[in-house]
């Protein structure tokens, strides 16, 4: 079906997608954004529209790609899915058995699945990174392995914002036969063979203007929208001893926005600047929900994907976040507060500014979102929601709420 105040193409039965995304243009204030599902392995939604850059003057193309800022986090933790299906690493396993020299300062008995669940303490790197130091996969591992855990592992979590992907990718690195990093081994093992185009690392040969520019929203702005944002959250921004100020400052940077400049980009920060278009967000995704064949993913993985979340004996509030959230190797979990999906079975990952991805099971259906204005909501950004409820609807499945995930004994 061709659109015609949208670009793209949607299957029958899916036309309320694109009706929301023309809403979003029209009524939600987008600039610019695109839309990819997949139900039972097949495309169903690929939608584009809007403008590429800030001032509106250039369209939003076929081939537009755009920095998806944590929605990253689920391509990263795909990726070590992927490493843990071919028997590379076990989540049960202790990171030191990969990586000694992480037991540093009280590590020693942190699990690979603790660390995936923001469980590790390790929400901050004391030692300052720049977007030279993140060039160079040595020193980003001598600046994260002596880290001392905020709290007793396993005991609490708190999003680990920028530091989380650090981590990941020296343990890819350290379990790869050929030493690869995390961004060479999802293009080689899961951009290449799924046909995508997805970065952990922008190469030089891709031009700037095929990159979306990012809108970002004033410092004062965000005081005008306590509630979409958490309050405890923004006030732990204020504060630069806060577990939030130091979790999200470091590298150090006026604002989200600053993660696209170029400097940024061309460099892997496997949690926050990973840059491709939205549809190859969608195709992992839609290969998950189905099983994870193309990826290669076992019964075993799949299963730990796909089970509950669990949350530590210190209880489901974040410390960073400080709201209530649900995490599960890598990814994000539905909760009470996030009631993604059609049952606890889904998994995927937010970003800053509205993006989303998931991969919801039950249904068979990959989802992606992301657009280049940045809006206020940790969750449930309006366009993105509707975009969401729109697919549901079309598969016959509406959300149910959540009931929070069980408690690990302490």
């Amino acid at each position: 079906m061709a659109l015609s105040a949208v670009h793209g193409d949607v299957e029958p039965g899916f036309a309320a997608v694109a009706d929301e995304f023309r809403r979003n243009l029209s009524d939600r204030g987008e600039l610019g954004a695109a839309c990819g599902v997949y139900h039972r392995g097949r495309k169903v939604v690929d939608l584009w529209g809007g403008h590429r850059d800030r001032a509106a003057t250039l369209p939003w193309e076929e081939d537009t790609m755009v920095v998806v800022y944590s929605t990253s986090k689920g391509m990263a933790a795909t990726t070590v899915a992927v490493a843990h299906a071919r028997g590379l690493l076990d989540y049960d396993e202790r990171v030191a058995a990969y990586w000694p020299e992480f037991a540093e300062n009280g590590k020693e008995e942190v699990t690979l699945r603790q660390l995936l669940a923001h469980e590790a303490g390790l929400c901050a790197v004391d030692r300052p990174l720049t977007a030279k130091t993140l060039a160079d996969p040595e020193a980003v591992a001598a600046a994260i392995a002596p880290q001392r855990p905020a709290w007793t592992p396993g005991t609490r979590h708190g999003y680990h914002a920028l530091s989380l992907g650090f981590y990941e990718g020296e343990l890819i690195r350290r379990v790869d036969p050929a030493g690869r990093t995390l961004g060479r081994y999802f293009q080689d093992e899961i951009a290449g063979p799924l046909g995508i185009e997805f970065y952990f690392g922008v190469p030089e040969s891709v031009p700037d203007d095929r990159i979306a520019q990012v809108k970002a929203y004033r410092r004062t702005e965000i005081l005008r929208h306590i509630g979409p944002m958490p309050a405890a959250m923004l006030l732990g921004f204020m504060r630069r001893r806060s577990l939030t100020y130091r979790a999200f400052g470091n590298p150090r940077l006026r604002g989200p926005a600053e993660l696209n400049r170029p400097e940024y980009r061309a460099v892997e920060l496997p949690a926050a600047t990973g840059v491709g278009q939205v549809r190859a967000v969608a195709r992992v995704y839609g290969d998950l929900a189905t099983g994870g064949e193309a990826l290669g993913i076992d019964e075993r993985t799949m299963g730990a994907l796909t089970a509950p979340a669990v949350q530590p004996p210190g209880g489901a509030r974040d410390l960073v976040l400080r709201v209530e959230a649900a995490f599960s190797l890598g990814f994000l979990k539905p909760s009470p507060l996030f009631p993604f999906g059609s049952s606890d079975r889904a998994f995927g990952h937010t970003g800053a500014g509205g993006s989303f991805g998931f991969a919801d099971p039950d249904t068979e259906l990959g989802f992606a979102y992301a657009p280049n204005r940045l809006g206020f909501h940790l969750r449930d950004d309006p366009r993105e929601k509707s975009l969401r409820d729109a697919a549901f609807r079309a598969v016959g499945e509406q959300p149910r709420p959540r009931a929070a995930p069980a408690a690990r004994p302490a």
